[in-house]
């Protein structure tokens, strides 16, 4: 698809799945989005695995209770509310423990630290089964 087609008239572009990636790999705190009963949205420290987002939680958070074996969301984004410029990206995937020792090892060698200063010994995975970002420039 060109660019050009992928642009409305009000400076909104649809990202393609590499744009995406490297946009994740410039923050460091988004937001995990889960369907409990009432909807649910955390922020985490985060890093990439593989292209997966990784995060650190607690035993017995709400978080790993709501997450683990469903499918969530995953979001970060970026804005200059003057400007009225922006981008956003969304992660959708299934969120699993990570309890292989191996690959225990790698995630620990990513520099995450807890957010809070609380023990936060228990790390999850979402794989990123879908990708999608918008970004948003001023109109011309």
């Amino acid at each position: 698809m060109a660019d050009d087609a992928r642009v409305s008239n009000y400076g909104l572009k649809v990202l393609d799945r590499d744009e995406c990636a490297a946009l994740l790999g410039t923050q460091r705190i988004g937001r995990v989005g889960l369907a409990t009963p009432e909807p649910l949205v955390l922020p985490v420290e985060y890093a990439l695995l593989d292209g997966d987002v990784v995060f650190r939680t607690a035993p017995g958070e709400k978080l790993i209770a709501a997450a683990l074996g469903r499918t969530v969301a995953f979001e970060i984004d970026e804005y200059d509310v003057t400007a009225r410029t922006g981008w956003s990206v969304v992660i959708v995937g299934a969120a699993e423990e990570v309890v292989d020792r191996e690959e225990l090892t790698r995630v620990r060698a990513l520099g995450l630290h807890p957010w809070s200063g609380e023990l936060r010994d228990r790390y999850v995975r979402i794989h990123a089964e879908e990708i999608s970002g918008r970004r948003i420039d001023p109109a011309v």
